[in-house]
């Protein structure tokens, strides 16, 4: 059994007894010895495997750190555990920080038994950071998670090659951690970076930015959905589903205003083409014949503006998102059209 399969047993196990799992020692024995035995090291080895390793901090003497891993009889890795009941805080942090410093440890891991926090010293030696450079949680993890989290296995430990990655990886991390929380609540500067110039001129006053914020998670979210349909549909090569059924149907009936926009770009294209009309339920497109891959444009109809996406294909340098008030203003991009349109004819 390898090591990603020896993980993903464990994760059920735990997922059906951490409800059972009441105190810090229960917490210990059936999930934190069993993790770094996982990882090939022999936790009834005092030598390797030291339970309540001593951390003298000035004049505190006696202070003892959970676990510590050895190597040639220096700590490299310092483990705090916390009952898997509890979550991880700052205090949590600030006892490990301080066993860090007196140390010579260069991994400090807090850890409840299903989320393992690692922490280093990127920023200032001797001193770890206060961010991690890496979590994983034993009952929710990625691919991603677990090709770093192999790095600290025992028999392919390489001290050199995780210093050089843990960086990199603790700012993506945080970019990440950015990004998903400016999904959620755009910020003031991000809302004024979006809206400035091409779509609102005026001054940003506090009333504009709120009013837009909505807007732009709204726009976040359409945006996000409608990349992983477009990708999905890309995956389906033509003719391996006869007649694919458009997910999100809801009303096939096109109204006035539908059709009056389709048939103007449809008139773009000039084609005697099979062009079909279909409908979600938040947006209409069209598509060349019965296939889903080969949709060609999509139109969002708003109270505000309109907006028009055009098909991003494999051989194109370009993906257009145009807004506009009346379907007249489609003309300034007659030519990105029609070629958007050939090359979907050509898929």
């Amino acid at each position: 059994m390898d090591f990603v399969e020896k993980i993903t047993q464990f994760s059920k196990r735990v997922d059906s007894i951490k409800e059972s799992l009441l105190t810090e020692e229960a917490t210990k024995t059936s999930i934190i010895l069993p993790f770094f035995q996982i990882l090939g090291y022999d936790v009834f080895n005092p030598c390797e495997f030291v339970p309540e390793y001593t951390a003298d901090i000035g004049t505190k003497k006696g202070e003892k750190v959970d676990y510590a891993v050895m190597m040639d009889n220096v700590p490299l890795i310092l483990i705090e555990a916390k009952p898997c009941s509890s979550e991880l805080n700052t205090k949590h942090m600030g006892q490990l920080m301080r066993y860090f410093s007196v140390t010579k440890a260069r991994f400090a891991i807090l850890t409840n038994g299903i989320l393992y926090r690692f922490y280093s010293d990127l920023e200032e030696k001797n001193k770890m950071d206060t961010i991690p450079f890496l979590e994983f949680n034993l009952l929710d993890f990625k691919k991603d998670d677990l090709e770093e989290l192999k790095k600290f296995q025992k028999d392919t430990f390489n001290l050199k090659s995780i210093l050089n990655s843990a960086s990199d990886l603790k700012y993506l991390t945080m970019v990440k951690n950015e990004i998903a929380e400016q999904f959620r609540n755009p910020s003031d500067q991000l809302v004024k970076v979006l809206i400035n110039k091409n779509i609102y001129s005026s001054a940003k006053t506090q009333s504009v930015l709120d009013k837009f914020k909505p807007m732009i998670k709204k726009a976040f979210d359409e945006y996000i959905n409608d990349t992983i349909s477009e990708r999905l549909s890309n995956v389906i090569s033509p003719g391996s589903l006869p007649n694919p059924e458009p997910k999100e149907k809801t009303d096939t009936v096109l109204s006035e205003k539908e059709i009056e926009m389709l048939d103007y770009i449809k008139n773009i294209i000039d084609t005697e083409l099979d062009i079909k009309y279909r409908k979600t339920s938040r947006y209409v497109y069209m598509q060349l014949g019965e296939v889903s891959a080969k949709w060609i444009c999509r139109v969002y109809i708003r109270k505000e503006q309109h907006l028009l996406t055009l098909h991003k294909f494999e051989d194109t340098d370009y993906e257009c998102e145009y807004y506009f008030d009346d379907v007249v203003q489609l003309e300034i991009i007659h030519d990105v059209i029609k070629d958007t349109f050939e090359k979907c004819r050509k898929l």
